[in-house]
């Protein structure tokens, strides 16, 4: 054989092989979760060096435990985003959520399992209002829930202090139902000298049923055709107004969750609790490879999203920095994850075309 046919055979798989990598490299760039995988990795790393506290297991756990926190609500912000929508008063919605239950039982007297039961369709009923609104009235979703947004900040510390005379709810630590629901949403358990709270472990599970609905199931195809576009959605029988009411509607739930946990851990709530985080969770999706126009992202992304803010927060305070910085790193964070998400996408487009 000349060294040209065994260059030639050679060659041939060769070719082979780049266009098989080529292949693979597309669809890795073509998932949204990709970019902040690699950033959560460099943050991780970084904060071992710089912060020795930071490496061991009670830290991780720790850091979990205020992943989650956000984490829980930030799955159905992910997923109103890849609806199309925004849902501005997510954050405020936590602290009403628990603040109802806690007022609602204790000066009425009344089982807080029962309270919790009422809070959960108090909030429920937020969500229909917003997605409805925003669905009939074709007002965009930033600004009708901004509006209530104003409504139960300004909600939130009027009522509690016309009630308590203070603008934080009673301590329920001694009223009935308490220790049911302290264990559901507040609860923890030991492994070895490692505190793991059931949050972490919720989070967990709210992330797999995202994952589940929106890869496996037809309401996530109708949830990514809603947000890519919902008029060619309408188009071929997607039911656009029950898909992105019932979006609004699981931020409430996961809202609510988030805010039973924080009144069971803490046995009161601070009335002007939560203003801010709603931001939070919309960072968390964008680093997690959400576009800020819909159609686009998945949970595990928005899951490493709020991991990255559970580090971040917590990687600061662990180095002995100012922690008035964090707010700075989300900012540039953010701009960050933007850049990245659109040039991912553009790049994966483009190879796919190309």
């Amino acid at each position: 054989m000349s060294q040209s046919t065994r260059m030639a055979s050679v060659g041939a798989p060769s070719e082979a092989s780049n266009r098989v990598r080529l292949g693979w490299s597309n669809r890795l760039l073509a998932r949204p979760e990709v970019g902040a995988a690699v950033a959560a990795v460099v943050i991780l790393i970084f904060f071992l060096v710089v912060a020795p506290s930071f490496r061991s297991a009670e830290s991780l756990f720790t850091v979990l435990y205020a992943a989650s926190t956000i984490g829980i609500v930030a799955v159905a912000v992910g997923m109103l985003m890849i609806g199309g929508e925004f849902d501005l008063s997510a954050g405020v919605i936590v602290t009403s959520a628990g603040l109802f239950n806690a007022l609602f039982c204790y000066y009425l007297g009344i089982n807080l399992i029962v309270g919790a039961v009422v809070s959960l369709v108090f909030c429920l009923g937020i969500g229909f209002f917003n997605g409805y609104m925003v669905m009939r009235t074709g007002i965009p979703s930033f600004l009708i829930t901004l509006g209530s947004f104003f409504v139960l900040q300004g909600a939130n510390l009027g009522v509690t202090k016309l009630v308590s005379g203070a603008v934080s709810s009673p301590n329920i630590s001694q009223m009935d139902g308490y220790a049911v629901l302290s264990t559901i949403f507040a609860g923890s358990f030991k492994i070895g000298p490692v505190t793991v709270w059931n949050t972490v472990i919720w989070w967990f599970l709210f992330v797999a049923l995202s994952s589940w609905i929106l890869n496996r199931t037809k309401i996530g195809n109708w949830i990514y055709a809603v947000g890519g576009n919902a008029a060619s959605a309408r188009a071929v029988g997607v039911p656009v107004i029950r898909v992105k009411v019932g979006l609004f509607m699981a931020v409430s739930f996961l809202g609510w969750f988030v805010g039973m946990h924080t009144l069971y851990r803490f046995n009161t709530l601070q009335a002007g609790n939560g203003v801010g985080n709603e931001f939070i969770y919309i960072i968390a999706a964008v680093v997690g490879g959400t576009l800020l126009t819909g159609g686009y992202g998945n949970a595990i992304g928005v899951a490493i999203g709020a991991f990255i803010f559970g580090m971040t927060q917590l990687g600061i305070v662990y180095a002995g920095w100012d922690p008035n910085w964090f707010r700075a790193f989300l900012g540039v964070m953010l701009l960050l994850a933007v850049m990245v998400n659109l040039y991912v996408k553009r790049l994966s487009t483009t190879r796919k075309v190309g």
